[in-house]
């Protein structure tokens, strides 16, 4: 049988709202109505693969190495990395660098993501600065490589995915090595029993099922960094410009953005009657300062109320109350803006050749009766 056929039952019986998407590797994500959570039940967490979905027999044989451009190679099972290291709990947003490229005009290449490959999540695990301090990184170290047995579907001699960080990220407090997501141990599905956490990243360099660390001198080249693979260009690029991959640079920080959970798409509230519109805001590395909502289309804009996140790198809860006055078609907007002056385009962002970083403002349409 496929692969492919006995992974979609396991899905639909561990996420049973989440849409699957129509590729050969297993890619979900939920209606954004089920991201109304300040932390994302692990039942409505998008699913992000590039390969087929490796065989795990047990993780307490797992083993995770270390080596390239430090002092001492080292290798730890997750029992051993437990043991040896603090472990920290880190509340933090993932999201795929595709999410919302389906909005994009004209199309682009790649999996055309509505709005629900986000969700914000508990990860527990030890410092990856931790680890390389342990090691004895180089002075030369400038990137990291990750590795993990999952591969390409079709050439099972390819990995699916090696990515990895800059080697002032992978120094950073806030990244790990992840053994737990809210509080239970990592799913297979979210790449247990191991893998990175970087918060502020695309969801592209939280390698899972994370089996290798490599130290290198230069930036990683594995599968998918190189080209336009997770990469934005340094200036505009117009739809049938040709493209030259030396204007592209590694996605190392995603934008502002800010997602309405409720209502939802097709609401209806009566005439005088009030609707509470809620969601969340984040950004990368540049903090949260505020979300303007409209209720009519952009005609009129108030200041939703922004609640304090779970740490710099969770999302924050926005609110606000309107009422209908009159009967009509209604439109939401919500606009959110970081503490940088960078604000979400209210129409359509910059068009890039792979569809990455939509954070165009969303609109959540319905009728007052």
């Amino acid at each position: 049988m496929p692969r492919r056929l006995i992974e979609l039952p396991l899905l639909r019986r561990l996420k049973p709202g989440l849409y699957v998407h129509d590729e050969e590797a297993l890619n979900a994500e939920p209606e954004v109505g089920l991201l109304d959570q300040p932390i994302t039940p692990v039942d409505a967490f998008f699913i992000r693969n590039n390969g087929a979905l490796p065989e795990i027999d047990h993780s307490r044989d797992w083993t995770l190495t270390l080596d390239g451009e430090v002092e001492r190679p080292r290798a730890w099972t997750v029992e051993a990395l437990r043991e040896r290291f603090e472990t920290v709990t880190i509340a933090a947003v993932l999201e795929c660098a595709g999410n919302g490229r389906s909005l994009f005009s004209p199309p682009t290449d790649g999996l055309q993501w509505r709005l629900g490959a986000v969700g914000c999540a508990r990860w527990t695990g030890v410092r990856l600065k931790d680890l390389l301090e342990h090691a004895g990184a180089r002075p030369g170290a400038v990137y990291t490589a990750h590795h993990s047995p999952d591969r390409l579907i079709r050439d099972e001699t390819r990995p699916a995915l090696s990515r990895g960080l800059p080697i002032a990220k992978a120094l950073s407090e806030e990244t790990l090595v992840a053994f737990a997501m809210n509080g239970e141990p990592l799913p297979p599905l979210h790449g247990g029993p191991l893998r990175i956490v970087a918060p502020g990243f695309p969801g592209s360099a939280w390698q899972k099922w994370l089996s290798g660390i490599t130290i290198r001198p230069v930036e990683h080249d594995g599968e998918k960094m190189c080209g336009t693979d997770y990469r934005m260009p340094v200036r505009p690029v117009l739809p049938g410009e040709p493209i030259d991959k030396s204007l592209f640079e590694v996605i190392t920080d995603m934008p502002v953005k800010a997602l309405v959970t409720a209502p939802v798409e097709g609401f209806s509230v009566e005439v005088g009657g009030a609707v509470e519109i809620r969601g969340f805001a984040w950004s990368g590395t540049v903090p949260v300062a505020g979300v303007s909502l409209s209720s009519d289309g952009g005609a009129s804009w108030r200041e939703a109320a922004l609640e304090p996140g779970e740490g710099p790198f969770a999302w924050r809860r926005f609110r606000a109350r309107f009422v209908a006055e009159q009967a009509g078609p209604v439109t939401i907007i919500a606009q959110a803006r970081d503490e940088a002056g960078n604000v979400q385009p209210l129409h359509e962002a910059q068009w890039n050749p792979r569809g990455y970083c939509n954070n165009q403002a969303q609109r959540v349409r319905g009728t007052a009766r």
